[in-house]
């Protein structure tokens, strides 16, 4: 079991950067997969970036790659999210989640879930 605590939304200007921390709690070493994902109201959820935590891999969704990077502190069992050049289209609420196999496509199979924190891009 791990328990999953995000932080650092926040409204922004277009343009702007943020950077979002999920703290891991519980038993991190079950988890090799985490991710970030975000949704907004009355559209799917969304995968953005996601990291094998055992190696150190990353993925991003299309629109975010060049943009966003995922990372690790494993010391302190935190994930982050950095985000650059934010745009309107990234406001999402923003959720930190963990998945416990090792087999899956990137942003499926996540078995552990944040609360999320809010980020508001404004034009």
């Amino acid at each position: 079991q791990v328990q999953l605590v995000e932080s650092g939304g926040a409204s922004v200007q277009a343009g702007g950067s943020l950077t979002l921390s999920c703290r891991v709690s519980g038993d991190p070493s079950s988890v090799p997969f985490m991710g970030w994902f975000r949704q907004v109201p009355r559209k799917q959820r969304e995968g953005v970036a996601a990291i094998s935590t055992r190696g150190g891999t990353t993925y991003y969704a299309d629109s975010v790659k060049g943009r966003f990077t995922i990372s690790q502190d494993s010391v302190e069992y935190t994930l982050y999210l950095q985000m650059t050049d934010l745009k309107p289209e990234d406001t999402a609420m923003y959720r930190c989640a963990a998945r416990r196999l090792v087999i899956g496509d990137w942003f499926t199979n996540y078995n552990y879930w944040g609360q999320g924190t809010q980020v508001t891009v404004s034009s």
